[in-house]
């Protein structure tokens, strides 16, 4: 039977919370200057959102399920911000990859010689594959934490096993977002 005829009223039912970036059980939450001043301009977002929200009293119901869901994604957003590690990547050893390198890494044997990869190690919640930014728990970022310059890493990419050398290694590519 179709929902058009049910009296069912879809705005009792408790709106689906998007969950934040997993982070495994145990593990700080380290994040980059940039990560951290992301999370607090989407807390500011989000509490705006939640404002306007409360003023609009158009349409009760969907007032009341839209302030649940901003409420809930503002108490996981808070709960982030409290937990987050502040890591300055420029105190890091600048010879050794850590938390918020700019590595590139050359493919030495397996997949095709010569290839370069370029990827930043960041916090969960500023992680973006598209934009070069891996999570620290990501398991490329993994393989290549302590590794220093000249380093030989074998990655663990799907079925197949490449070794990659690094070849550069940087601090300086973690620049605040503009607000």
């Amino acid at each position: 039977m179709s929902r058009a005829f049910t009296k069912e009223d879809d705005s009792q039912e408790a709106p689906i919370v998007p969950p934040r970036a997993p982070l495994p059980p145990g593990m700080a939450n380290y994040v980059t200057p940039r990560g951290l001043a992301l999370l607090r301009a989407e807390l500011t977002t989000l509490e705006a959102t939640r404002t306007r929200a409360e003023a609009n009293r158009e349409n009760e119901a969907d007032r009341t399920r839209l302030l649940t869901l901003y409420n809930a994604q503002i108490v996981a957003l808070n709960a982030r911000l409290g937990s987050a590690r502040l890591i300055d990547p420029r105190t890091q050893p600048a010879q050794e990859v850590r938390f918020g390198a700019t590595v590139t890494l050359r493919t030495r044997s397996g997949g095709r010689p010569g290839t370069e990869r370029r990827f930043t190690i960041v916090g969960v919640d500023e992680a973006d594959v598209a934009e070069g930014r891996l999570a620290f728990v990501a398991p490329m970022a993994r393989a290549v934490q302590g590794a220093q310059l000249g380093q030989l890493v074998t990655l663990q990419l799907g079925p197949q096993e490449e070794e990659v050398e690094v070849i550069g290694i940087s601090y300086d590519d973690i620049a605040l977002p503009p607000l």
